[in-house]
Order: structure tokens, then sequence, then C-alpha cells
């Protein structure tokens, strides 16, 4: 084998394949992005039953309409998929809803081409998003608005977490059990497990350990 054949090999080596499901909402684009996406050596396109979260799924529709959004919700409640929106026009209003479906890009269909679709699908399954200026200026100003109007009055941070409660997962995440918290922040103990029964039931979460990841991911501990 020849030096520039190594060079090549080194390269496919180094290209991360990216399991890719395809929804689109008529049955020639669903075709089209399918029959796309397998000819990249990149993407590896599976079923979108079989994704999950390491994967990404690529939607295709003209507007969010109540079916769309219906099927985001309930995507992103199955299985917390990355997702990439490929659309002819997104709402200002729209632009919070499809983050909170784990819409992580959102890419406009008369101007994207394929190799930047790729591109974008790639960055999806790296954890990295990608959003116009003017749609990552109206989720700001959304995130500004729920915190100055719904979180703060609350006594909530962004995550959802107030201060207490952020105190006392960062003493669960350091070991500490539930008499020796009570003592450290001066509580008692029926105190603290009030406040971690009612943190993990309005943020939905299984238990400590999981409370704990969540405020990890959140980077509040």
């Amino acid at each position: 084998m020849s030096h520039s054949d190594n060079r090549y090999s080194e390269r496919e080596v180094l290209v991360k394949t990216v399991r890719v499901g395809v929804r689109a909402f008529d049955a020639i684009t669903q075709v089209g992005l399918t029959s796309y996406f397998r000819s990249r050596p990149e993407v590896e396109v599976v079923d979108c039953a079989a994704l999950t979260a390491n994967d990404v799924r690529v939607v295709q529709a003209d507007r969010m309409s109540s079916q769309v959004v219906a099927e985001l919700k309930q995507w992103a409640a199955e299985v917390a998929v990355p997702t990439v929106l490929v659309t002819n026009e997104l709402q200002e209003h729209e632009v919070m809803t499809a983050v909170e479906c784990r819409v992580v890009a959102v890419l406009s269909r008369e101007q994207v081409s394929a190799d930047r679709l790729v591109e974008v699908v790639r960055a999806a399954g790296s954890g990295r998003g990608a959003l116009p200026p003017d749609l990552l200026g109206q989720l700001l100003e959304n995130v500004r608005r729920l915190q100055r109007d719904v979180l703060s009055p609350r006594g909530l941070g962004a995550a959802g977490l107030t201060s207490r409660e952020v105190d006392i997962l960062r003493l669960i995440a350091d070991g500490f059990d539930t008499a020796e918290i009570a003592e450290e922040l001066c509580y008692s103990e029926r105190t603290v497990k009030s406040v971690i029964y009612s943190m993990t039931n309005r943020l939905h979460l299984r238990n400590r350990p999981h409370a704990v990841a969540y405020a990890l991911r959140a980077g509040v501990i």
C-alpha cells in the first residue's frame, strides 16, 4: 500500500459514523433524505424507533404544525434524541417549543446544502447545536423572559432549582446522608427530606442520584 493510501485509510478511521433516523412529513422528501444519507460514509441510517440518546434524528417539515409539535414532544418524552429540524419557517413563539423537544439545530430548507446538512448532523451527534443568529437571539430573549417572569419570582434559577435545593444536592454529591446534610445546613432531617421530595417530584426525577445527575448536567454543582 502506498503512503497516500495509508493517509486515506487514516482519514476514514477518523470519520465518526453517526447513526441517523429520518422523519419527513412528505413521502418524496423522506425517500430523498434517506437515499442521500445512505450515500454518505459519515452516516448510518437506522429506523427512528431504534434511535438512542447518542444518535441524531433529522426531521423535515414545512412548518411547526400541530402534528409536527405533537410528534416532537412524543419523541422527546420517549428518548432524548438530539434533533435537527429542516423547515421552511419557524415562528418566534415556536423556538422555545422546538428547543424543549430536543431540537438542537434548525436549518432553512431553501438555503441548506447537502454537505451542510451532514456537517450539522455530525455536530449534533457530538453534542453541538446550530441555530441561525435570529433564532438564537429569540431563544435567548425567551430564556430571559422566562427567568424574569416565571423563575425569579419563585426563587428558582435557570435549572429550575432553588438555592437551598442546590446546597442540598452539592452535599448529596459529596456523599453526605440526610442527617449530615441537616447538621451541615442547620435544617431538620424532616426539612431535608421534604426539600428533596418536592424537588424530585417537581422535576420528575426518579431518586437522589438522578437529581444529582440533573444538577451536574445543568452546571449548577
